[in-house]
């Protein structure tokens, strides 16, 4: 099948470099000119037979509304688009509203695999209309994992954005409870092989998973993590996944818990928890750093009446 891939990045490079292996003809595109196997999306398009299948592989937000508008004014009726970038539902639905009108396809695929993919394939959540999604079947066979799982066809346009985001949401809880564990059994100071504990985890338990894999391979090259700042970014699933719990009134603790902990990461200093360390020292005298070893001036403060 031939097909076009924009977006030739670390993901995007190496699906299209899978593709290939499994026989497709791919022609892509990227801002890079020395990566680019033409010079502009027309000429993409123009090296294509139709009915035509770009798959769309930049970062989400404007590049990606930018790259699908684009697209919508180059296609032709019976042409089908798939972004498979980590784009919100809602732009899916938007997008592909707007697309149909021109008689262009759409499809959402969220992708997850990473840098492994490549080799293991490609766990893919797609949205779109049946008539698409069959057709772009030999591209999806090749993309994911052999055997039967890693493909799912969640539903119309924006499902397999949506489900991806909550993936990624249960993905955010899942590593959070891996860090916590770790940092309790190292402050225990009873533990004194941490890296050979989560290393027999691998087998029998129910904890056994590919992130305890991928957290013992990381604690084998580097067993007390020195060569890591604690600073964990965001790449908005997570985000998008608590305010849609916001929206159908459903309740994601964990899930949220695990956000708010990569935003607490990223402070070099908690200005709520100067808050909370001056109220301490206002109502109970207790010492805050900056008076440490002083007098506390709470300490002499009369509560009012209640």
């Amino acid at each position: 099948m031939h097909i076009g891939m924009i977006g030739l990045g670390r993901m995007g490079g190496n699906m299209a470099e899978r593709l290939r292996r499994g026989g497709h003809t791919v022609v892509g595109y990227d801002r890079d000119p020395d990566i680019s196997d033409v010079g502009s999306l027309r000429e993409l398009v123009e090296r294509l037979p139709a009915p035509r299948a770009v798959w769309v592989m930049v970062p989400a937000g404007e590049p990606t509304r930018q790259t699908i508008h684009s697209l919508g004014e180059i296609l032709e009726a019976g042409d089908v688009i798939i972004d498979g970038g980590n784009a919100h539902y809602v732009d899916d639905q938007r997008h592909g509203e707007e697309l149909a009108a021109k008689g262009i396809g759409f499809v959402d695929c969220g992708v997850s695999g990473g840098v492994w993919g490549l080799d293991n394939g490609y766990a893919l959540m797609v949205g779109g209309e049946e008539e698409h999604v069959k057709r772009l079947m030999p591209i999806f066979e090749t993309l994911k994992p052999e055997g039967e799982y890693g493909f799912v066809h969640a539903g119309p346009v924006g499902a397999g954005h949506f489900v991806k985001m909550v993936h990624n949401g249960i993905e955010y809880g899942m590593m959070q409870a891996f860090g916590e564990g770790y940092e309790l059994i190292k402050a225990s100071g009873l533990v004194t092989n941490v890296t050979d504990t989560f290393r027999s985890w691998k087998e029998g338990t129910v904890i056994r998973s590919w992130l305890l894999d991928l957290m013992v391979r990381a604690l084998e090259a580097d067993p007390d993590l020195h060569g890591i700042r604690g600073y964990a970014q965001d790449s908005g699933e997570g985000r998008w996944t608590v305010q849609a719990a916001v929206d159908h009134a459903v309740p994601l603790p964990v899930i949220t818990a695990a956000l708010y902990a990569r935003f607490a990461s990223r402070q070099e200093e908690s200005e709520a928890m100067r808050v909370v360390a001056a109220l301490r020292n206002q109502f109970g005298g207790h010492a805050t750093e900056a008076t440490k070893g002083a007098d506390s001036p709470g300490a002499d403060v009369t509560p009012p009446a209640p």
